[in-house]
């Protein structure tokens, strides 16, 4: 029983000896950073940030690479099919990708089997914003407006199936009005659009609108969390604005394709969230609404696994047409 107890313990330790050595080697040359949102956008500025940070950790280039397109679709993918090595990760939402897995019907990809969770980053502020010559001070007066002229006003989104493309239709559920969605390939692409009047509205993740609104070139008429935002703190909540219940947010988390070592997993886990807690990072991205959120990649994993039930379950009880 002793040898049979001695063999055992010196069993772990060669595993737990056996993980840092395999890291060791890890990395010896650049990672490649998959943001699939075009440049400007908020998972651009998280990966951009982070990157610089890790990048420094890791004494490694760290090289974003935006692939927008599909709801996130095309660059997910893309990473879905990297080489399971670590040099080769995923910077993208966990809702969003969750919404894109439960409406598409076909993605060449599954999230849950093709990817293994590396951390948490954070999560942000989803904002409506119109532009002033909307002619509108409240949410309340979009609503009054929309009722009064039916199918008239339409509301831009980053993709049809993403996060925002929803956001959007829950307000017009909740709101009772019939809004026309018009798609782009990610916030900056509907920015001109909307800075000119051509989309009467958006309900989008708050980084990129932040210098628009403070310039007077957008209008900010509610934030879709439970809190108002320290960015905007004059700005009341969608509840408050007289949608009681209205939230959504944006989030952000790192992934590597499914396959890559363990050692490697466990290594990006603990660098990330060093680099997260950095306080030139987490002013920079509280500064543009992202709040800081780390985690296990187990805790990764599960928060997937929910918000996918989750999201499926809205929009099949909401009947939403998939493509």
């Amino acid at each position: 029983m002793r040898k049979l107890i001695h063999l055992v313990a010196a069993t772990g330790i060669l595993a737990l000896t056996a993980l840092p050595a395999a890291a060791q080697q890890y990395p010896n040359k650049p990672i490649r950073f998959i943001a699939p949102f075009p440049p400007g956008g908020g998972v651009d500025i998280v990966a951009r940030t982070v990157g610089e940070k890790l990048s420094a950790r890791l004494a490694q280039t760290i090289v974003v690479d935006n692939r927008p397109g599909a709801g996130a679709t095309l660059g997910t993918g893309l990473a879905a099919k990297g080489t399971p090595d670590g040099y080769t990760l995923l910077v993208a939402p966990v809702i969003g990708l969750a919404i894109a897995h439960a409406y598409y019907r076909k993605l060449d990809y599954d999230l849950r089997r093709d990817f293994a969770p590396v951390s948490k980053i954070g999560f942000g502020t989803v904002v409506m914003v119109v532009p002033p010559s909307l002619g509108v001070n409240s949410v309340k007066e979009v609503i009054a407006l929309a009722k009064a002229k039916p199918r008239q006003l339409s509301f831009a989104s980053s993709g049809i199936g993403g996060l925002i493309h929803l956001t959007g239709e829950l307000f017009k559920q909740m709101a009772g009005v019939d809004i026309l969605h018009v798609p782009y390939k990610g916030t900056t692409q509907l920015l001109p659009d909307l800075l000119d009047g051509r989309v009467s509205l958006a309900i989008d993740s708050l980084p990129a609108h932040i210098p628009h609104i403070k310039a007077g070139r957008l209008r900010a008429l509610g934030v879709a969390r439970s809190t108002r935002s320290a960015q905007l703190p004059d700005v009341p909540t969608m509840s408050e604005a007289g949608l009681p219940g209205f939230e959504s947010y944006t989030d952000y988390a790192l992934y590597a394709p499914a396959g890559t070592p363990n050692a490697i997993v466990a290594l990006l886990n603990r660098e990330t969230n060093v680099v997260l807690q950095l306080p030139d990072l987490r002013a920079k991205l509280a500064g543009i609404g992202i709040e800081i959120a780390g985690s296990t990649p187990e805790a990764l994993r599960a928060e997937v696994a929910s918000e996918i039930a989750k999201w499926t379950k809205v929009i099949k009880d909401a009947d939403i047409k998939q493509e």
